[in-house]
């Protein structure tokens, strides 16, 4: 199965576009599981145990588990192993450098760890990302519009008459001969939302920015969608993962997935 046919299947599977970011901070963890032998690993256990039927991925930001180290990578793996086959998993890496270093990441991601995908910045241009879409069973989500304060700094940048982000769109419709391809684009830009919808028909999104963030859901669902209501997939990280910090954290969790999957599908409609 390749990578957009993951998501079409989970999507229908789980009728759900949301996805989880598992963006899991040690310091954050309730205090009832902070004597596990693994703390990181005991919550993402009961997080995805209570939360797998609800979803169509998984995001992790790998950042929480390369600032622990070698018991980190460790915790990475062993959380992948407990997500359903199913599921898509992203690596929320932001890689993307030149072509030979890029090819290491890739393995590392792709063949090592078996994620079905990974968010890739495109700075470097095309020879850093084309390492990633030498995997044609394996997606590439490609940072085109964040959801935070500095996207203005740089992506808004008017080239040729149209933003930069508008442009790296055009490129990754370009790139896109294994339909592999995929952009990032925050909920809390919905004008711009609707724009690279329509410039991108066809591509999965991945959209930030829902929860803490404060992005709408039902301008979300309206733009972010195709043209079926799918390929998009709606992370929520912080509002869903910290809705407890009691130990019925994943119970809180349960009933906030919920929650946004009603809300989300009640604008599917």
């Amino acid at each position: 199965m390749n990578f957009l046919e993951k998501i079409i299947n989970a999507e229908n599977k789980y009728n759900s576009l949301l996805c989880i970011g598992l963006d899991t901070d040690i310091n954050k963890l309730p205090d009832s599981i902070k004597k596990a032998p693994n703390p990181i690993l005991e919550f993402n256990s009961r997080i995805i145990e209570k939360t797998k039927d609800l979803v169509s991925a998984y995001k992790i930001n790998i950042a929480f588990y390369e600032s622990e180290g070698k018991n980190g990578w460790d915790t990475l793996e062993k959380t992948l192993d407990l997500i359903p086959k199913d599921i898509l998993t992203i690596a929320d890496a932001k890689r993307g450098d030149i072509g030979n270093t890029s090819e290491l990441y890739a393995k590392a991601f792709f063949k090592n760890m078996s994620f079905d995908s990974i968010t890739v910045n495109p700075y470097l241009g095309y020879d850093s990302v084309q390492p990633f879409l030498n995997y044609k069973d394996k997606g590439v989500f490609i940072l085109a519009l964040t959801s935070n304060k500095g996207s203005q700094d740089f992506q808004y940048l008017n080239i040729d008459g149209s933003p930069l982000y508008e442009k790296v769109v055009e490129k990754v419709n370009e790139w896109n001969k294994d339909s592999n391809c995929a952009i990032v684009v925050g909920a809390t830009h919905p004008e711009e939302l609707k724009k690279l919808r329509e410039k991108a028909a066809n591509l999965p999104f991945l959209i930030p920015g829902i929860g803490a963030q404060g992005g709408d859901i039902e301008s979300t669902v309206k733009y972010g969608c195709n043209k079926d209501k799918k390929l998009a997939l709606i992370n929520v990280s912080r509002a869903i993962i910290y809705s407890s910090l009691g130990n019925d954290f994943d119970i809180k969790a349960r009933e906030a997935t919920i929650k946004y999957n009603e809300q989300i599908n009640s604008f599917r409609k």
